[in-house]
This record gives structure tokens, C-alpha cells and sequence, in this order.
């Protein structure tokens, strides 16, 4: 069996030298906005990582929440990730096409699911390409495995829990949205949702954290990155963002320093912006 990995990201070279072994299984976690026109699974299908495996965050997700991506119930999850080979004793490798964007999402996921041993390919399927690695077209045919879901409940956030920190302070709320949504300057990409932010969070883009080839910034940059927008680092952090996949590209940043109590809001924007009757400012 592995050994768990603190770190949160490998590197491309890591990846290449691990390609065939047993205990390593690699995941495409691609999604994109719906402004990008993409379709994930279609370019999943065209060309991939050797021996990856497609992981669809709009279907192993609450499929009857009236939000998007929502998380599963443990029991969803368990059944689709044992069907892909996914599971007890082994490393899990994400990475998605944009280079970090939604590959985060998936790590939170595993690790909310009680999978630790999960780290994103740093850079991810940009990178890889970038430096002329192998692709394939195969679906990979891995035997189905055991998976233990164990939910770690700290790691979530939901909206009872949100309204109850604007009374207590007690965590840091920080948010993944553009400073202009963040401000209600834009409108959102969701229709019907109302502008602005969680009262009393922060604001930090998570494009702020990737490097041009979709690496995460250096140590030195994340520091000064959650120092400069107001960030105790010594205090527990809640990211969110619109609809709670770019939260976790913070999350993943607060992770690489080492940081252990960050959660997420998993409803973010998309649900606080669309109830009526939550505070708002802007």
C-alpha cells in the first residue's frame, strides 16, 4: 500500500516515472463553464493519460439538488468510483484539460469521501501535452475495487453552517469569484442569481494561483498571495465560489502550505445568491 502524500500536487516527471504501477490510478476530473463550449467526456475520448479514467462531476453528484455538482450521497459515490477501479490501498491522480481548474474538485471530493492518498497533476493535461508525453484513446479496463467511504464531515460546509458563521466569525470565508462578480459589477453566469458576496468574505480569484502552464504558484507566492487579501493562515478558512468547483482550487492552495482546516462551501454562489432571504453585500 502507498504511503499517504501530504503534498496535494505531483509533478508531470513524477507521473510519467509511475505510469504503469499498480498502485496508481489516474483520473480525468475535466469540466469547463458553459460558456467555454467544451465537452470534457468528447475530448476525454479523443485523447487522455495513459490508463486515466473519466470522473463526471455533474453525474456522481447530487443529481436531485437544485444546485449544480452538489456532492453525493456516500453510497453514489462508493458505487461509481468501485466501478472504475478506484479505491482502498491505492493513489489517486487527478488532472483536468485547462491545467488546474477543475481538478481540485475531484481531490476535495475523494478526500471529503475519506480517500486521503489523492494529489492533482500539477499543470495537469496542458502541461503533460506541453512536454510531448504519451496520450491514448483507450478506455481502460481496471477491475472493479473496494472503496470505503468514511465522510469527512469538517471538510463540508452547508448553508446552515454559513449563517451560523456570520454570527460567530469563527472561520474565514474566502471566495473564488472574479473581484467584478465578487463586487456585483457583472452579472452572473447563472441566470436568476442575485450579485455581490457572503457578508464579511474576502475575495481572491483562483486564476490567481495558476501559473501560465496551469501550475499552482510557488510557496513564496501563495503566502503573499492569502497575506495580501487579509488571510490568518494560523485560522480555519471556508472557500467558496459560484458554484463550488474553483473554491477548491484555494482549498488546494491552502493545502499546499499546509494548511488543515479549510472547508468548502459546497451550495457557494449558486445557492446563497438564488435563496431568498440570505444577507448579501456588495
Amino acid at each position: 500500500m502507498p504511503q499517504i502524500v501530504e503534498y496535494p500536487l505531483v509533478t508531470t516527471e513524477w507521473l510519467a516515472a509511475h505510469l504503469d504501477a499498480p498502485d496508481v490510478r489516474i483520473v480525468d476530473g475535466s469540466w469547463y463553464l458553459p460558456q467555454a463550449q467544451r465537452n470534457p467526456r468528447a475530448e476525454y475520448e479523443n485523447e487522455h493519460i495513459p490508463g486515466a479514467v473519466f470522473f463526471d462531476i455533474d453525474e456522481i453528484a447530487d443529481t436531485d439538488s437544485p444546485y449544480p455538482h452538489m456532492l453525493p450521497a456516500p453510497e453514489k459515490f462508493s458505487s461509481r468510483v468501485r466501478a472504475m477501479g478506484l479505491g482502498d490501498g491505492v493513489r489517486i491522480v487527478v488532472y483536468d484539460g485547462a491545467g488546474l481548474f477543475s481538478a481540485p474538485r475531484v481531490w476535495w471530493m475523494f478526500r471529503v469521501m475519506g480517500h486521503r492518498d489523492v494529489v492533482v497533476l500539477d499543470g495537469g493535461l496542458k502541461k503533460w501535452k506541453a512536454e510531448g508525453r504519451p496520450l491514448d484513446d483507450a478506455r481502460p479496463r481496471h477491475s472493479a475495487r473496494h472503496f470505503t467511504a468514511r465522510r469527512d464531515v469538517p471538510l463540508v460546509r452547508d448553508r446552515e453552517a454559513m449563517l451560523h458563521n456570520l454570527e460567530t466569525c469563527a472561520e474565514q470565508v474566502l471566495d473564488a469569484r472574479s473581484g467584478r462578480r465578487f463586487r456585483a459589477e457583472e452579472p452572473e453566469p447563472r441566470p436568476g442569481l442575485k450579485g455581490g458576496h457572503i457578508p464579511g468574505s474576502l475575495n481572491l480569484p483562483s486564476a490567481n494561483l495558476v501559473n501560465a502552464d496551469g501550475t499552482l504558484k510557488s510557496r513564496e507566492e501563495l503566502v503573499r498571495l492569502f497575506d495580501d487579501t487579509g488571510i490568518d493562515l494560523s485560522r480555519p478558512v471556508i472557500t467558496t465560489c459560484g458554484s463550488g468547483v474553483s473554491a477548491c482550487i484555494l482549498a488546494l492552495g491552502l493545502a499546499a502550505l499546509g494548511h488543515d482546516r479549510v472547508s468548502v462551501y459546497d451550495g457557494s454562489w449558486a445557492e446563497w445568491g438564488a435563496v431568498k432571504g440570505l444577507p448579501i453585500e456588495a
